[in-house]
């Protein structure tokens, strides 16, 4: 679930803490710049673990700051595939069951990797799965805060980086003081997760029926 990932960085540490060790101020930058964020095809950045090297510190003209070139490793949530971790429901929509761990939020259990056969319960916005047992069938409710266990299938790394503005499409120039950009409703797409682990479920605890497990193949 975590691994050690090898990083190098070149870190600008300002004239004003100079004063504290060159070590400490290092490893305060790196946690700033990186803890908590995610690294296209790394995953998500936890904490620094070490500094292995660092390397001569430079001052630019035009720039009292030090610029350090720094070996270092650093914790990251980055799970393998088939990896089997714990989390709860944090709801469920159409497009199947979010799952969070507390520190990560982007874990989507898809419709087609639920136990068959399972449906969306419209009034109460939860996915059913339609238990059978030797007394007939029980309705199964993934309501949100129950733990669950589930198995990673997939994963997906969107590069979020900023582009530029969309050229406007419009051949005749705007009236003075008329802006030829798109409305926000028609320009704003809808915001993408840096990182997305898609699962399979595995376990859920139901009351009366136990410890309920299955895998999908």
């Amino acid at each position: 679930m975590f691994v050690l990932v090898e990083m190098v960085d070149t870190v600008r540490i300002p004239p004003w803490v100079f004063d504290r060790q060159l070590n400490d101020a290092i490893a305060e930058e790196l946690n700033k710049k990186l803890a908590n964020k995610v690294v296209y095809n790394v995953g998500l950045c936890i904490c620094l673990y070490d500094i292995t090297k660092l390397e001569d510190s430079y001052i630019f003209p035009g720039d009292g700051a030090s610029h350090t070139k720094v070996h270092f490793r650093f914790v990251v949530f980055h799970p393998f595939l088939d990896e089997i971790l714990a989390g709860k429901i944090k709801y469920c929509s159409q497009e199947g069951v979010h799952v969070t761990m507390g520190f990560f939020d982007d874990i989507l259990i898809p419709p087609e990797s639920l136990q068959q056969p399972a449906k969306f319960d419209e009034a109460e916005q939860v996915w059913v799965w339609e238990y059978e047992t030797d007394e007939g069938a029980h309705d199964l409710y993934m309501d949100p805060g129950e733990e669950i266990r589930f198995r990673v299938a997939d994963e997906v790394f969107v590069d979020t980086s900023p582009t530029g503005p969309a050229a406007a499409k419009t051949d005749a120039p705007a009236p003075p003081g008329q802006s030829t950009a798109p409305p926000a409703e028609e320009s704003g797409e809808k915001k993408e997760a840096p990182y997305t682990l898609v699962v399979r479920t595995g376990t859920i605890c139901e009351p009366g029926l136990g410890l309920l497990s299955w895998w999908n193949s």
